[in-house]
């Protein structure tokens, strides 16, 4: 288990060079108190590890920069691919405050590295939501969230060779309308591509708004033994009242895919059994080749954890993804 004595650690993201596995992670001070503050605070952390099981922390990877930039208040969730010219691209979301209105604005930047430890962000943000394909922020009666959700950015090659490909956490302008609780039900894989990891296309959304999902954050396309899937997550808080009435949790969700970019079934996505974890994510253990899960531990007993698992060993029941016994994987061999 990976957690830190003077810090919550949450949303987290990995790469393998061939030697170590990096764990990238969003933390920020106990001493805050109140786990809610966390998010306005967030800097990204960085860990190596050669099993998956054992973390050795080392320098952080990025902090906020100085106002006024988009990413003044918090760098948030991410995600790290290497281009072909052997440098490393990390992708991440920037947060602001909208001066006018005190609404946190997210956008998308990145930052390059040779060796995954020392980092330099490039100008930015490079995506951000444009009004017309995503939705902007809009203050009450209109709106019905206090940001303006553009974030997670989830970036693979494509699969045919043609350029990269950006996972969005995004909400349409289409969809449910009329009474605010509708309004909810907007979440959406965004979408964007690029040639070059540099300069970014904004593309229309992957999925359809009115799926049961007001947000669908930190996503993850992967083959699990053979079988596509969408890996989301979304809080039972952030699901349209239709989708929670009949006493869905919420968490980490797992949703049948045709392939990474699509089609994806949002509508049959089940969730993971154990409610405590939330930010799933499959990793390939090296060694074994197996797949393995982890994810951050959210609440226990009503409080706030901030902590991340060690890695799970799963399989298939049926239809149902489900943790092995609950033991994590390294016990299991």
């Amino acid at each position: 288990m990976f957690k830190l004595p003077e810090a919550w650690v949450w949303d987290f993201w990995t790469v393998d060079d061939g030697e170590l596995y990096h764990l990238f992670f969003l933390y920020a001070s106990r001493a805050l108190h109140d786990p809610h503050a966390r998010h306005y605070r967030a800097s990204v952390g960085h860990a190596v590890s050669r099993d998956l099981v054992k973390w050795e922390r080392v320098t952080d990877a990025l902090v906020r920069s100085d106002a006024p930039a988009f990413d003044d208040l918090a760098t948030w969730t991410g995600s790290v691919v290497r281009h072909p010219d052997g440098r490393w691209f990390m992708f991440y979301t920037g947060s602001t405050l909208v001066p006018e209105t005190g609404a946190n604005r997210q956008s998308i930047g990145y930052a390059v590295s040779t060796d995954l430890h020392e980092w330099h962000k490039a100008p930015g943000p490079v995506l951000q939501a444009d009004g017309e394909l995503y939705e902007t922020y809009a203050p009450p009666p209109e709106g019905n969230w206090h940001d303006e959700a553009f974030r997670d950015p989830l970036v693979l090659a494509d699969p045919s060779g043609d350029g990269w490909h950006m996972l969005i956490t995004a909400r349409s302008v289409d969809g449910p309308a009329g009474d605010p609780a509708d309004r909810v039900d907007r979440g959406v894989v965004g979408h964007a591509w690029s040639a070059d990891l540099e300069t970014w296309e904004l593309r229309p959304p992957l999925s359809s708004p009115g799926q049961g999902f007001g947000q669908l954050e930190v996503m993850q396309p992967f083959v699990v033994d053979g079988r596509q899937v969408l890996l989301f997550n979304c809080l039972v808080g952030d699901m349209p009242e239709a989708a929670r009435s009949g006493g869905v949790t919420g968490g980490v969700w797992i949703a049948p895919a045709e392939g990474p970019l699509g089609p994806y079934d949002i509508v049959g996505a089940q969730v993971i059994e154990d409610p405590s974890l939330y930010v799933g994510k499959f990793v390939t253990d090296r060694e074994r080749g197996k797949t393995k899960f982890l994810a951050f531990v959210h609440d226990r007993d009503g409080a706030f954890v901030g902590e991340i698992t060690d890695p799970y060993a799963v399989t298939w029941d049926g239809d149902h993804l489900a943790l092995i016994s609950g033991r994590p994987a390294a016990d299991l061999g």
